[in-house]
């Protein structure tokens, strides 16, 4: 059975959790979303960089660590932030990397230049 997972993300009025958890994967979609339930709407290293961190602080609500993500799927909606975007990710993993596909997609957040789906095998939440 799936579980909400507690990030201490803000909440964003909408039908959704920022991570649910079943049989000992993590689902989760993060954005760069601030505390105060803003976004940051900076350059893509800003971006990825919350991003990112928002990942991490939900991998480890759940009990795990970023070594535990197992896939990414960054969705940009400018190819031109791909560079910029794997600069940042690059500080975050370390090999064996999560597999991971990045795809140009509209965000429907304006401002917002990085959305990542990752999913993370949690064996302590099993």
């Amino acid at each position: 059975m799936k579980r909400a997972v507690e990030t201490g993300l803000p909440s964003v009025g909408r039908p959704l959790e920022w991570a649910t958890i079943a049989d000992g994967v993590l689902y989760t979609t993060q954005l760069p979303i601030k505390p105060d339930g803003s976004f940051e709407t900076g350059d893509i290293a800003a971006q990825t960089d919350l991003t990112l961190r928002n990942l991490r602080t939900t991998v480890e609500a759940a009990g795990g660590a970023l070594d535990d993500v197992t896939q990414v799927i960054v969705h940009l909606p400018d190819p031109q932030d791909f560079d910029g975007m794997n600069h940042v990710y690059a500080r975050f993993f370390r090999a064996p990397y999560p597999n991971r596909a990045t795809l140009v997609s509209n965000l429907v957040i304006p401002g917002v230049r990085v959305e990542m789906i990752a999913y993370a095998h949690i064996a302590a939440a099993k």
